[in-house]
């Protein structure tokens, strides 16, 4: 990861934002974040990956992100990367892939959540929302 004073700031952010929230095993939420940006190949990659459920999961909207100074082009991926409920999930993710950066963050973020190592209990649900995800990494990847 690239340690520019955005991604600083971005690092800042998403630590604040997920602080006492945890994944599905009981993780602290942060840490899956954190894997993402790490993967990611540039600063406006990195950004989007810290913040890519900054927006869906916590109280912060768009609108203070782009007055923290986080570039447009960061914002909107970030916007492709907030799944809208009534958006159904494969649509969603055919959007994100016309844009490079959202594209990048939702491929490992869908990586990610696909790792079953993760999980303390291998329950129909994981196994079900596994097959999803393989979908939409087969969509993103064509």
């Amino acid at each position: 990861m690239i340690y520019t004073p955005l991604t600083k700031k971005a690092l800042s952010l998403c630590f604040t934002a997920h602080k006492d929230q945890l994944d599905k095993s009981g993780m602290p939420y942060v840490f899956h974040p954190f894997h993402l940006a790490e993967q990611m190949t540039d600063e406006y990659t990195a950004i989007a990956a810290l913040l890519h459920d900054v927006v869906e999961d916590t109280d912060y909207s768009f609108a203070d992100l782009a007055r923290m100074g986080f570039p447009e082009e960061v914002i909107s991926a970030l916007r492709l990367l907030t799944h809208d409920p009534a958006v159904p999930y494969m649509e969603y993710v055919a959007q994100i892939k016309q844009n490079p950066i959202a594209r990048a963050v939702k491929l490992a973020d869908l990586r990610h959540n696909s790792d079953m190592s993760r999980l303390d209990e291998i329950t129909p649900y994981a196994l079900a929302r596994a097959e999803k995800y393989k979908a939409a990494l087969r969509l993103l990847e064509e």
